[in-house]
C-alpha cells in the first residue's frame, strides 16, 4: 500500500491520540491532500536517521486553523508498518512517501500473562507517581508504553512485536527490572531527606 509519510522523533502506538502541530509547507500540504480523499498517512520514526517502521495513522479532527496556515491537528494510530520503499519527495508532491506491508497481529493473550501484566503495570505508574485508572478491560500492551519509561528504541521494538502475547512479556520483563531500581532510588531519596535531622536511634546492647 502507497501512502504519505510524516516522519518523527517518536513511535506512534495503534490506538493512540495523536496531536500534531503542522507548520511546514510540505506538511501543510500533506494534511491537505489527506483532509481532500479522507485517506491516512504514515507516522516514520526517524532517529538520526529513518528506522524503516512507522504507524498508519488517520486524521481525526483538525482542532485550530492559524491565518498563517499552521494547523493543531488531532490524529489517531491504526496499524504499524515496516517500509519497503521511501521516496522524498513522493510522486510530485512536497512531501515524503512511500509502499509500506503492514505488519500481522496476534491478539490472544493467557489471564496469566494479562493478571501479571496489570499487576506489574500498576505497581510501575504507582511508581512514577502517574495517578490514573488501570481498566482492565480497555488497556492493552499499548495503552500506556509512553508512560513507563521507555526508551526511543524499546518503543520501537515494541511495536515491532507481532503479537500482543510477546509485547506483554516485553512490558513485564521491562517492569521486574525497573521497578527495583525506583524503589530504590526512592530509597535513596529518603535518606538524603533524613540527613540533618535528629535521629532516635535504640541503643546496642553488646
Amino acid at each position: 500500500m502507497k501512502m504519505p509519510f510524516f516522519p518523527l522523533k517518536l513511535v506512534a502506538f495503534p490506538g493512540e491520540e495523536l496531536n500534531l502541530h503542522i507548520f511546514e509547507p510540505r506538511y501543510k500540504e500533506l494534511i491537505a491532500d489527506i483532509v481532500a480523499t479522507e485517506g491516512t498517512f504514515g507516522v516514520c520514526v526517524y532517529n538520526d536517521k529513518l528506522m524503516g517502521f512507522g504507524t498508519e495513522v488517520k486524521l481525526d479532527k483538525i482542532h485550530h486553523r492559524y491565518e498563517d496556515g499552521r494547523l493543531d491537528i488531532k490524529t489517531i494510530g491504526l496499524r504499524p508498518f515496516r517500509i519497503v520503499d521511501f521516496k522524498n519527495p513522493f510522486e510530485g508532491k512536497m512531501y515524503p512517501g512511500g509502499e509500506v506491508e503492514f505488519l500481522e497481529d496476534d491478539l490472544t493473550i493467557t489471564n496469566v500473562q494479562q493478571f501479571e501484566f496489570l499487576f506489574y503495570l500498576k505497581e510501575m505508574l504507582y511508581l512514577l507517581k502517574y495517578e490514573v485508572e488501570v481498566d482492565p478491560e480497555n488497556v492493552n500492551s499499548y495503552t500506556f508504553a509512553h508512560k513507563i519509561g521507555l526508551k526511543l528504541e524499546e518503543e520501537l521494538q515494541l511495536l515491532q512485536l507481532g503479537s500482543e502475547k510477546e509485547r506483554v512479556d516485553f512490558l513485564t520483563d521491562h517492569f521486574k527490572r525497573m521497578i527495583p531500581a525506583i524503589k530504590a532510588i526512592e530509597k535513596a531519596k529518603e535518606k538524603i531527606r533524613q540527613n540533618g535531622h535528629f535521629k532516635h536511634l535504640d541503643p546496642l546492647n553488646f
